[in-house]
């Protein structure tokens, strides 16, 4: 019994090594765990966030290439109405699907801003609807897009935790023919 009691400390040692060793690895694991489920979700809103902009995108090419065809824009590639209408239903199913994965998993203010910036292309598009198609007021509509699109880039930086990037506004020559 004498030779019992005097390997307990040992035994008590080794048990209580055991036990935080257990610990140990078990919390490094959870926190691992944690750190990999919060990089699947910020890759997931990412791309979500990327498709939503690239479907609401595409619908803002259309309404500039309708817009053309009225004279209000100086697009290259005009388009009749007619020949807009199968593509704008096409962009607006694919900006409805995207933009209810969005509610689902945007944040907030990513969610807040994606609606301002829909809102405008949706009077872009109900301008190219209506008549009579007065430039003026055309030339209003795009720099409401645009400043609506930089609102959304701005909130999935700021939700993603990414630096500022670029305003998105390119410089374009007036004069195109290379002279």
């Amino acid at each position: 019994m004498t030779a019992f009691v005097q390997q307990l400390p040992a035994l008590i040692g080794v048990v209580v090594g055991a036990i935080g060793s257990y610990l140990a690895i078990t919390r490094g694991d959870r926190a691992r765990f944690q750190r990999e489920q919060e990089a699947r979700w910020e890759e997931r809103r990412l791309a979500l966030y990327a498709d939503y902009a690239r479907d609401l995108k595409r619908s803002v090419t259309l309404a500039y290439r309708v817009a053309a065809h009225f004279g209000c824009d100086s697009h290259p590639h005009p388009l009749t109405p007619a020949e807009a209408a199968p593509l704008f239903a096409e962009a607006a199913d694919a900006r409805d699907a995207s933009g209810e994965a969005l509610l689902m998993l945007g944040a907030q203010e990513v969610v807040a801003s994606a609606r301002e910036w829909v809102t405008v292309v949706m009077d872009m598009e109900a301008f190219l609807r209506a008549g009579p198609h007065d430039p003026e007021r055309w030339a209003a509509l795009p720099v409401e897009q645009r400043a609506a699109r930089a609102r959304y880039y701005e909130s999935v930086r700021s939700d993603l935790a990414l630096p500022t990037g670029h305003s998105g506004q390119w410089p374009i020559r007036e004069d195109r023919s290379g002279a």
